[in-house]
């Protein structure tokens, strides 16, 4: 009999298998090349970009690894345990370490306390000189990287659970729970931290708001709601991370919709519209961004969520979420390229290569320009001329 842990949490590389056989594609009949990835064709840039720095961090990487941004510094982490801060303009190492055990998620940081998970769920809290501040243990498995603020460390485990600790001592100060569906996807996601709230997707295509200090749940809100006859077609998560701009919360569900909240008016649906993403979204002040579980990425205005345009050139090429600059949306993908699309009306602009393999980390936005994780673990800032 399978363990309940087995039922509970799909692989990502099982989940694949079981949605192909969903969508009609038999593994046993051999590959009708529908699925595969779009060969990369010339077009005409219209922007210029390089690499501006690089920087090691460690060996090996996951769905449960984005590197953090706190103000002009960078924090990443490694699977083989390696953590560091690096000056964000020019990659310079701060400071370096290495935690006992190999990591399942990391890195969550206020820039005072750094937290990254062993694959055991032992967090492992680091001072701002890099060195060991405390370890607790969370509920169980943790692939959803920590996020660190008002004087909490807060983690997402494997059995639902969200636990904050003590940013100073490691004590468990709150916890809650909710029922889960049977089947939840191994996908990339994020949870942030805002004027003292923790918010959060959770299975079933919910998003929840707590009090970073409390525990106390102060909103709850269904971006999708689980659809079909079968578990594997009821598996309807919030991907990605949450998005925020103005009175706006956004967030996209796997075989679902994209939503956003009006904060304003008391976390009320502002629009809707169905969706599936594996991998998230991200925002700028006039639209919302995403690729659909076939890498077809999609703009939506933020205003009434009308579709202002699309771009199918990167179909299947397993797209992370992307970073939003005003110059473009960056997307990297399984092959180490980074592409860049124009907002205006999703136009291909740039491409680079950052070598490495597959880049699962979510490109982000910085001040820079973008930085990327690499399948590595090599940071590199990409800049836009």
């Amino acid at each position: 009999m399978l363990r309940q842990s087995s039922v509970r949490f799909l692989r990502l590389g099982v989940t694949a298998v079981l949605l192909s056989l969903a969508a009609g594609c038999s593994v046993f009949s051999g590959d009708d090349g529908r699925n595969d990835p779009v060969p990369l064709k010339p077009f005409d840039a219209g922007l210029s970009v390089q690499i501006g720095w690089r920087a090691p961090v460690g060996r090996g990487t996951s769905i449960g690894f984005a590197p953090m941004i706190v103000r002009d510094s960078v924090y990443a982490a490694a699977v083989d345990g390696a953590v560091g801060k690096y000056e964000l303009a020019t990659g310079a190492a701060i400071w370096t370490i290495k935690v006992d055990g190999k990591l399942s998620a990391g890195v969550g940081s206020d820039g005072t306390t750094t937290a990254v998970v062993t694959q055991d769920g032992m967090i492992v809290a680091l001072d701002e000189t890099g060195q060991v501040k405390w370890k607790s243990k969370a509920a169980s498995e943790v692939s959803v990287p920590p996020v660190v603020g008002f004087g909490v460390v807060v983690v997402r485990s494997g059995d639902y659970r969200i636990q904050a600790f003590n940013a100073q001592t490691g004590e468990r100060i709150w916890n809650v729970q909710r029922p889960g569906p049977a089947l939840a996807l191994r996908a990339p996601s994020r949870m942030i931290m805002t004027e003292g709230l923790v918010i959060t997707g959770i299975p079933g295509g919910k998003m929840i708001a707590i009090n970073a200090g409390s525990g106390d749940v102060q909103w709850e809100g269904i971006v999708a709601t689980p659809k079909g006859s079968t578990d594997l077609e009821r598996v309807n998560d919030v991907v990605g991370s949450p998005a925020i701009v103005g009175p706006l919360l956004c967030a996209v569900a796997y075989q679902g919709r994209i939503t956003c909240f009006d904060v304003s008016a008391g976390g009320r649906p502002a629009w809707s519209k169905d969706y599936s993403s594996t991998v998230g979204l991200a925002i700028d002040a006039r639209q919302a961004y995403a690729p659909n579980q076939s890498d077809v990425v999609t703009a939506f205005s933020l205003q009434n969520g009308n579709v202002a345009w699309k771009q199918d050139a990167l179909q299947h090429r397993k797209l992370t979420s992307p970073g939003v600059l005003p110059q473009a949306v960056a997307f990297g993908d399984y092959d180490g390229f980074v592409h860049f699309l124009a907002p205006d009306d999703g136009r291909l602009v740039a491409r680079i290569t950052v070598g490495g393999g597959a880049v699962r980390a979510p490109v982000q936005a910085t001040q820079q320009g973008i930085l990327v994780q690499t399948g590595d673990s090599t940071l590199v800032m990409i800049v836009l001329n």
